[in-house]
């Protein structure tokens, strides 16, 4: 049974975060440092992860929570200015936090392989959108016997399609539906998937990286499903944003390097909002997701999301194409 506890606790700490990823943004020029993967980790991802897990922590203290990032960098002395501006953006929210708070919420999202139930976090998904100025999300999800129950995923850069406000929230709970607001909960409106069943008419949504998922090979179940409109490209979970709430029919993430495994933060949130919209997520081999493994998908490869009705197309169309590994 889900609690009214844990959905409210999932919206309260994104409704936080966007607040603090809308204002580090508005700051002009994000400070950055390198992860060792080289990728940009902003302010605005420490900040938002420190609000988060500080929220999480006050509901369900004795919840683990995996997270994308870690407080280590910030620890540095080199690093201490970066500190002190997250600090500042939190105090915005929590005016108490002091630098010490700020890093021990933030690694309060360190657990490594938890079992039965805990939180996943990513708390700035499409951090490169993020700093081009384009989409982003913050993306929660309560994780129970290896299948998300809750899901909140605030994509602050996209438009509300009923009242034209920039910034969304959509949520689920599993059996529960799928819901957009762009402000009080009492507003909230049911979303759901297209209800396409013609590959032909059929719109993808596909990331603007192709290093996140190859783009050939979208392009080559595109031409085979006989879909000849451009995709729609954008950074983050906002692609299932778009998806549950009938903007797109499919969205593929497909394998760019062999033995590649997808990090359970950058689909556990997309993955519930979709299916409790309608629609269809599972692997390109159709395998549920299991999000049982610890910090990584390590029984899946690649994810399909679509309306459902045309899913089958879709993983036939994969199959033929023989996509699992580049």
């Amino acid at each position: 049974m889900i609690s009214s506890n844990e959905l409210r606790a999932a919206l309260e700490a994104v409704s936080a975060a966007a607040k603090l990823t809308r204002a580090v943004r508005a700051a002009a020029s994000p400070d950055t440092l390198q992860k060792g993967d080289r990728s940009p980790v902003t302010v605005a991802d420490y900040g938002s992860q420190a609000v988060v897990c500080r929220t999480i922590d006050r509901y369900f203290p004795n919840v683990p929570i995996i997270a994308e990032e870690s407080a280590s960098a910030l620890r540095k002395p080199e690093n201490l200015s970066v500190l002190e501006r997250v600090t500042g953006f939190v105090e915005d929210l929590v005016p108490d936090a002091t630098p010490s708070d700020v890093t021990k919420w933030i690694d309060r999202g360190g657990a490594k392989d938890p079992s039965g139930e805990f939180w996943t976090l990513d708390p700035i998904d499409g951090t490169k959108g993020f700093l081009r100025g384009d989409q982003y999300a913050v993306a929660l999800a309560l994780i129970r016997d290896g299948k998300p129950v809750v899901a909140a995923l605030a994509c602050p850069a996209l438009k509300h399609p009923t009242d034209g406000s920039i910034g969304t929230i959509l949520w689920a709970t599993a059996g529960g539906g799928c819901f957009q607001t762009s402000g009080s909960l009492e507003r909230a409106q049911p979303v759901r998937v297209t209800r396409t069943k013609e590959t032909a008419l059929a719109c993808m949504s596909e990331s603007v990286e192709s290093g996140h998922s190859s783009h050939d090979s979208s392009a080559r179940v595109a031409a085979l499903l006989g879909i000849t409109s451009r995709p729609r490209r954008m950074d983050s979970q906002a692609k299932y944003a778009v998806v549950a709430r009938g903007e797109a029919d499919i969205y593929m993430r497909l394998p760019v390097r062999p033995s590649y495994d997808e990090w359970i933060w950058d689909h556990a949130a997309g993955a519930l909002v979709v299916t409790e919209a309608g629609g269809m997520v599972t692997d390109i081999f159709g395998l549920e997701l299991d999000f049982s493994h610890g910090a990584k998908l390590l029984k899946n490869t690649g994810v399909v999301a679509t309306n459902g009705h045309l899913h089958a197309a879709v993983l036939d169309a994969l199959a033929r194409e023989e996509i699992s590994a580049v």
